[in-house]
């Protein structure tokens, strides 16, 4: 007999990831707490892909010795970040609010600073980097 609990979790991840987030414009109450509850399983599940996130941009931007030594340390801050912000925004999906994270997910936007509850913190570059065309092509 197959333990359905080894099954469930994946397949509730991958609907969650696959599932459109919808627009943003005027959501229902049901929209906007599926599309945190799939932000917050996406972030969990996702977080660290930050640490190449940042290696790339920082060396992009400042240099190779600069992308391996504070692009890691910055990468690991934001890897711890993502995946608890991530499991905040899971639990606190029936409440709505705002993003707790910008860009809402790892792949949006994969060459702008990650930024939590709307603060850009010091030291994070403003420059669109290699990963994307800064938004142009949208």
């Amino acid at each position: 007999m197959p333990d359905h609990r080894r099954i469930l979790g994946p397949v509730v991840l991958a609907l969650a990831l696959v599932l459109p987030a919808g627009a943003h414009a005027e959501e229902s109450y049901g929209m906007r707490l599926l599309t945190k509850a799939q932000q917050g399983l996406g972030n969990m599940a996702l977080g660290w892909m930050e640490m190449g996130k940042n290696v790339v941009n920082i060396s992009s931007q400042n240099g190779f010795a600069c992308g391996v030594t504070y692009g890691v340390i910055r990468g690991a801050a934001h890897v711890v970040g993502r995946t608890v912000v991530g499991a905040v925004e899971f639990i606190t999906s029936p409440i709505p609010t705002d993003d707790f994270v910008t860009p809402p997910y790892i792949w949006d936007r994969p060459s702008e600073d990650t930024r939590y509850f709307g603060l850009h913190l010091p030291g994070e570059w403003t420059e669109f980097g290699p990963l994307d065309d800064g938004g142009m092509g949208r």
